[in-house]
């Protein structure tokens, strides 16, 4: 496995649409890891904070948005980031909402993930080889996480600048939101209105392209998770209004990425420590184990050198 293991970088950063850097960081170079899946959706930047902290970013789409999420190279985006030493991903997603109370501008942390992706996009890093794993799914983002974030995340928001406020309805600031349930949809389309009826029907509060196979390639690579969620835009079930367009979207795109990048400037040092400290994250940490079917003369070498690049502790 490549390790940048050295520079210290325990936390990585996938900024989603609009959130293509972050805000008060150094840069101290850029990298490219030469996964087996190939390269990342961009050179991934190694920065510090102005403490020092050393934190990594990468741009899902592209650094100039040139991916569209079904082209997305999850794979290598992951395994790219736990090459790098990353153990904690704080994921930003922009969505759109299915319910009334989650408005544009806000910021949701969701524990729970409806997969409506069409097996388009390679899901899982035993894809393809010789090796068989069944990763346990049921909680999809990393609750430990998740929790520490809330309260953080929310003392973030409300220390956030008033120009963060600027695209909201009537100056709203913007509210955190927890336990809600995102739609993963294959896209690039938005949904239909009887789609959208739909996934409120089965419990869905928010809707985006792009968490998955993202969250479930992190579980099998044993990194901690979690979904930033800010919402752009009420998704197309509201029976009198227009149905979502993408300058809709751009509309709150802009604001809200001044706020994630508030957001991660205000919690990535104490994130960093907590990382380091290494209880918040012993969630994943040997979760594979008993995921993996046991080995037999039938899995090929070359796949378990494959595997070995993002899950070297069961295949060295």
């Amino acid at each position: 496995m490549a390790s940048e293991t050295s520079e210290n970088v325990l936390v990585g950063v996938i900024g989603g649409s609009g959130l293509y850097h972050l805000d008060n960081l150094t840069v101290i170079k850029q990298v490219t890891p030469d996964t087996p899946w190939g390269p990342p959706s961009s050179p991934i930047t190694i920065c510090a904070l102005p403490s020092g902290t050393r934190v990594a970013f990468l741009a899902r789409h592209g650094a100039a948005h040139t991916l569209a999420p079904s082209a997305v190279p999850a794979r290598a985006n992951i395994a790219a980031l736990k090459a790098l030493g990353v153990r904690a991903v704080l994921a930003f997603s922009a969505v759109g909402s299915l319910r009334e109370e989650l408005a544009p501008g806000d910021v949701v942390l969701p524990t729970q993930l409806i997969d409506r992706t069409k097996g388009v996009r390679p899901a899982s890093f035993f894809e393809g080889t010789s090796v068989v794993a069944h990763a346990s799914f049921g909680d999809p983002f990393a609750l430990r996480l998740v929790r520490w974030l809330e309260a953080r995340i929310a003392a973030a928001l409300a220390s956030a600048p008033a120009a963060a406020a600027d695209a909201r309805p009537a100056a709203r600031a913007p509210q955190l939101h927890t336990e809600r349930c995102i739609v993963c949809m294959e896209g690039p389309q938005f949904s239909t209105r009887a789609e959208s009826l739909m996934y409120r029907a089965w419990g869905g509060d928010l809707i985006n392209m792009s968490v998955l196979p993202e969250a479930k390639l992190a579980r099998e690579a044993e990194l901690s998770y979690a979904l930033v969620a800010t919402v752009t835009d009420y998704d197309a079930w509201r029976p009198h209004a227009a149905s979502v367009t993408a300058a809709e979207v751009f509309k709150t795109l802009q604001a809200n990425a001044r706020v994630s990048r508030h957001v991660a400037a205000t919690i990535l040092d104490e994130l960093h420590a907590a990382a380091a400290d290494g209880e918040l994250l012993t969630e994943e940490v040997g979760s594979m184990k008993l995921s993996i079917m046991p080995r037999s003369g039938q899995q090929k070498e070359e796949d378990r050198a494959k595997l070995r690049y993002v899950l070297p502790e069961y295949f060295s």
